[in-house]
């Protein structure tokens, strides 16, 4: 049986219903950066501006036409696992998020510096998908491509779940969430879209260096480019043959 087992009371369903709907509007505060989850109750919530990134495997249909489970297994446990690791090595990140084979996080970025970090980030994404795909030819699998999408904008911070549940969870919606997701859907889905797809805004606010490793992408309204980190990309060339 499970640990957190409550048997359904229909009785407290209306209760916490009722509590959820009559709270003011007044507990939604507006903040220009994301607090401490501690802060969280389940009647209120943060509208916080944010950054949002995802990273999503293209065509992963297909791969389970073509592969046997355990393969798929390792495929979406190394991608899942290093993707992961770099969105949460990174100091402003606040929530990673799995969802299939999607990867996502939000990140405070406050300050321009923020953006410029994040968008290093990024590159060391895309060079960790080059070092899967060396180790995955050699395995015989082919090579994954990925959309990465990334954006700024306002989100809707709250508390899920229901209280005394001992089930809850941090819960983000808004229009940077479904931006950054549309942008990731478009990287890499054309032979005209690159990988990397960032908003116009977020396009604004990274330093004159990182802007020019992109291009706007005029059917989709947006900037796209292919970053790399140098480093990680070295050690891939030198070992490429071994």
């Amino acid at each position: 049986m499970k640990s957190n087992l409550i048997f359904y009371d229909f009785e407290k369903s209306r209760a916490r219903i009722d509590e959820i709907l009559k709270a003011e509007d007044s507990t939604y505060e507006e903040l220009d950066s994301i607090p401490s989850r501690d802060n969280l109750t389940y009647s209120n919530g943060f509208y916080v501006y944010c950054s949002a990134l995802f990273v999503d495997i293209r065509k992963s249909s297909e791969l389970t036409k073509k592969y046997n489970r355990p393969t798929l297994a390792k495929i979406y446990r190394s991608f899942i696992s290093e993707v992961v690791a770099i969105i949460n090595g990174n100091i402003d990140c606040a929530e990673v998020n799995i969802e299939g084979d999607c990867v996502w996080g939000i990140f405070d970025t406050p300050k321009k510096a923020d953006f410029d970090v994040l968008f290093s980030t990024v590159a060391k994404l895309s060079s960790i998908i080059d070092l899967l795909n060396l180790k995955f030819i050699k395995k015989n699998i082919t090579p994954i491509l990925v959309g990465i999408g990334l954006s700024y904008g306002r989100a809707l911070m709250l508390k899920a779940g229901y209280n005394g549940s001992g089930i809850n969870d941090i819960i983000w919606m808004g229009d940077v969430v479904n931006e950054t997701s549309k942008l990731c859907s478009f990287g890499n889905s054309t032979y005209l879209d690159k990988e990397l797809m960032v908003s116009n805004v977020f396009q604004q606010n990274i330093n004159e260096q990182h802007k020019t490793f992109l291009e706007y992408n005029y059917n989709r309204g947006c900037y796209h480019g292919c970053i790399v980190n140098i480093d990680m990309e070295k050690w891939i060339d030198e070992n490429r043959n071994k």
